[in-house]
Formats: structure tokens, C-alpha cells, sequence
């Protein structure tokens, strides 16, 4: 195999003319690599994509062609995929205010150029859920937030408008699926290329918990951060440290390291009713 590419979680080799994107068990947050890894998070990441890519299977097609014809030593943790042509933007839908959006909302009354109502607050649900693009930002920088405009002047009208459709139609059917089970997707930021006839095809990973917030719908209450099935524990544990969020970040204790394994795990196990 060749390696294409190391990004902040995973690696992508080149196979026999196919794309092998193995899931390691690093943990970026702020855009920084964590010196100290989540054990089983890479596997954790693969397994629960591939449910959801089986449950979208009728909205968007995807990029895999395998899960088992993979190298031995990756097994669990790498997909044999289609190669594609991604696109210029990252497709991120909300339906939940918190994070960049809300930072973004609490200076301009809007998220990417979408007007919300006055008065929302850290955890407020949307009116509707909202297309918010961004921009791809290489290793190490942050992505921007972009208007809907942007991405029309980058990938014309007509796939604006799909890449739009599509995103929306991934986080619905997600947050449908996901509050059967108790969970609250807040936001999900989602993958998209062009397959060789140009069809727009789902790839990377898909509502996971290092591209999606998850909270326990039990414990949802509006008005400050809520508790989360995702990095949101290790992000705020590096935030309390103190560091500046550059390089190098620090080493993360056992005890965050546990906590946020745990919650990999249990994100897995409430939405797809298996035991990890």
C-alpha cells in the first residue's frame, strides 16, 4: 500500500486502485493532535460509520466497497473505499446552537449567513435545522464558517444546492434514528465527493462522535453545555488546562482518557442497540 495521506485521525493509503482509510486512535481537539490516544476510539469510529452508512444507504450513496477486504493489521478500524473527488467545503448541518455556531450567533444573530430568531441560548434547538458550511482548512489551521454564496461560487449553483439537500437529509434522518434511542444530535459535519460519473457520493465518516455532538436527550436542558456523548469532555478538559490550543498539546491524565473511551463507547451502544 501507499500512503496518500495523514490527517488528524486518519490515514489514507492507496490499494490495488482503491482507497484504504484506516481510523486511528488519535484525538484532535482545536485542530491540535493529543499526544495521548483513545484506545479502540479508531474502531469505535469505523463500526458505528458503517451502521450509519447502511441506514442512509436511500438518501445518499457511499464510498464503501469493503469493511473485511482490508490488510490484517487494520482490521475494525479501515474501509476499503471508492476513491472520489471531494468537494471545496465541508457540509456541517445544525440543529442545536452550541459551539462555533453559538460564538457565531452571540455576534451576528446568525450562523454562515442564516438568521436565527433573537434570545436562543448555549443548547437552544432550532426552529429548523440549518446548512452552515465551512471552509477546508490544512492540518493545523481551523476551518472558517462560509455563507451558502461561498459554496455556490465554489461548486456552482445546482451541487450547492445538492450539497445543501443532501446534508440536511443525513442530519434528519440521523436525529430521527437517534432519538428513537434517546440521543440528541445537536450538530454533524458530513463528507461529500464526486464519484467518476459525478454522482455526489457520502464518504470519510458519518455521524460519529469526533464529526457529530451527542447528548442524552434525558439530560438536554438549554442554558449552558450540556453533557455529551463525544470529544466535548477531553476538548473542555484541555481548555481548563490552561494551554494556548497549539502545538504541543498536552499529555491527557488516565482518568480523561477512560471517561472519554466510556463515552465513545456508550454513543455506540445506545444508537445501534449493540454491546461494543
Amino acid at each position: 500500500m501507499k500512503l496518500l495521506h495523514s490527517g488528524k485521525v486518519r490515514d489514507v493509503y492507496e490499494d490495488r486502485g482503491d482507497i484504504i482509510l484506516v481510523a486511528s486512535d488519535r484525538v484532535s481537539v482545536y485542530d491540535v493532535i493529543l499526544p495521548t490516544p483513545i484506545p479502540d476510539k479508531g474502531k469505535i469510529l469505523t463500526q458505528l460509520s458503517l451502521w450509519w452508512f447502511d441506514q442512509l444507504a436511500d438518501i445518499v450513496p457511499n464510498h464503501v466497497i469493503s469493511a473485511t477486504d482490508v490488510p490484517a493489521e487494520f482490521e475494525g478500524r479501515a474501509v476499503r473505499c471508492r476513491k472520489l473527488e471531494m468537494v471545496q467545503v465541508e457540509c456541517v448541518a445544525r440543529g442545536y446552537l452550541t459551539g462555533s455556531g453559538l460564538k457565531d450567533y452571540r455576534a451576528q444573530g446568525a450562523v454562515s449567513g442564516v438568521p436565527l430568531p433573537p434570545g436562543l441560548v448555549d443548547g437552544s434547538r432550532l426552529p429548523e435545522p440549518i446548512f452552515t458550511p465551512s471552509t477546508k482548512a490544512p492540518l493545523g489551521q481551523h476551518d472558517e464558517p462560509i455563507a451558502f454564496d461561498d459554496v455556490v461560487s465554489l461548486e456552482g449553483p445546482e451541487v450547492a444546492e445538492e450539497l445543501r439537500r443532501i446534508t440536511l437529509e443525513v442530519y434528519r434522518r440521523g436525529s430521527e434514528l437517534a432519538a428513537e434511542r434517546g440521543v440528541i444530535i445537536a450538530d454533524t459535519k458530513i463528507e461529500l465527493g464526486r464519484a467518476g460519473d459525478g454522482t455526489l457520493v457520502l464518504g470519510d465518516e458519518v455521524l460519529t462522535s469526533d464529526s457529530s455532538r451527542f447528548w442524552p436527550a434525558d439530560r438536554w436542558e438549554p442554558g449552558h453545555a450540556q453533557f455529551s456523548f463525544d470529544k466535548q469532555y477531553v476538548r473542555d478538559w484541555a481548555t481548563g488546562t490552561g494551554w494556548d490550543k497549539k502545538e504541543p498539546a498536552p499529555e491527557v491524565p488516565a482518568e480523561v482518557v477512560a471517561v472519554t473511551q466510556a463515552r465513545y463507547i456508550e454513543a455506540y451502544e445506545r444508537i445501534t442497540g449493540m454491546t461494543w
